[in-house]
């Protein structure tokens, strides 16, 4: 029987008296692309957080499959044990690329990092690397000793996902990945991310606003509201028949017929 690769449990965090999530539970399967989707302030950021580990919750728990050690609770892991796993089996897309990259350090050397990180030491296979990666984001290789603060909003977004695919993670989190780029450029985005997802079978959780971003990269959805979900279910299924109130008012908003 396939085993989860992440499962939430109960997983709650208020801030103050504000309570951002409440009581979220769920599995993500292999290969599997999971969607989280509200208006702003619904608390779907600061659930990803804390499936990824950045925030820890004040009720509930988040167990993750590793590769070779079995199921562990993401939250009691040693902090050098989780920096470890979110260099190596994990990615973490921020919306802002410039929090997800080193900007004064080049492509190649942005890229290079996550190689290093799982052991890769040669210089020229280091560097033969990241040129591939490169090529695969659609990034001219006369780019590869450029520092990011280069690069126009959509590169970097594109460097972003290069450095983190690049050690094949199992598992990525996408906080509004397309979020601030121009339609246009989402478009080539997302069309980027939609083939790499089903090249490398990776499983994700994707936090997005869009449902057409959603649509197209998500095989299941789960509706945020006031920090409860709301409704979860197949993405087609949820964006052509929404069933909660809220979900018919976000589709109807957002996806009008």
């Amino acid at each position: 029987m396939t085993t989860p690769i992440l499962s939430a449990k109960g997983v709650t965090k208020r801030f103050g008296g504000r309570v951002a999530c409440r009581g979220v539970n769920f599995d993500l399967w292999p290969g599997e692309v999971l969607g989280i989707v509200g208006e702003s302030g619904s608390g779907k950021t600061t659930l990803l957080n804390c499936l990824a580990g950045r925030l820890i919750p004040d009720e509930g728990h988040v167990a993750y499959e590793t590769a070779s050690a079995g199921t562990v609770d993401v939250h009691r892991l040693p902090e050098a044990r989780r920096r470890l796993l979110a260099r190596t089996e994990w990615g973490f897309v921020h919306q802002d690329a410039r929090e997800g990259l080193r900007m004064g350090a080049s492509a190649g050397a942005n890229i290079g990092e996550r190689l290093m990180a799982i052991g890769a030491r040669h210089y020229g296979d280091i560097r033969r690397t990241a040129s591939d990666w490169l090529t695969r984001v659609e990034i001219g290789l006369d780019r590869l000793d450029d520092r990011p603060a280069a690069y126009s909003g959509g590169m970097r977004q594109r460097l972003q996902i290069a450095r983190n695919l690049v050690s094949n993670p199992r598992l990525v989190f996408m906080d509004e990945p397309t979020g601030g780029l121009d339609v246009s450029v989402q478009a080539r985005l997302l069309d980027l991310l939609r083939g790499l997802v089903d090249s490398f079978h990776l499983s994700a959780v994707l936090v997005t606003h869009d449902l057409g971003v959603a649509r197209l990269l998500t095989h299941r959805l789960m509706v945020m509201h006031g920090g409860d979900i709301v409704e979860t279910g197949l993405t087609d299924q949820m964006l052509d028949d929404p069933q909660h109130a809220y979900t018919q008012m976000l589709v109807a908003s957002i996806l009008p017929v």
